[in-house]
């Protein structure tokens, strides 16, 4: 590893795990080269209806730390 990742990564590990998950996530992204709008625009009806369904009070959700606590345990 480069000493520039290695300064990013060391920057990375004093991000919250929440952060961190976001960042892993982006950078995952960023090797997709085959970005299909059609999935993309059913992923953000999926999440949308979910916030909406959590809004309302029909579902309920765990903090970040709690699952990753559980995922931890496993």
């Amino acid at each position: 590893m480069t000493q520039a990742a290695q300064a990013v990564f060391a920057q990375a590990l004093r991000l919250d795990a929440v952060e961190r998950a976001e960042l892993i996530d982006r950078l995952f992204q960023s090797f997709d080269q085959s970005a299909n709008p059609s999935v993309d625009a059913a992923w953000a009806a999926e999440a949308e209806s979910r916030l909406d369904a959590y809004d309302g009070g029909k579902l309920t959700a765990d903090s970040a730390d709690a699952v990753f606590k559980r995922l931890a345990r496993r």
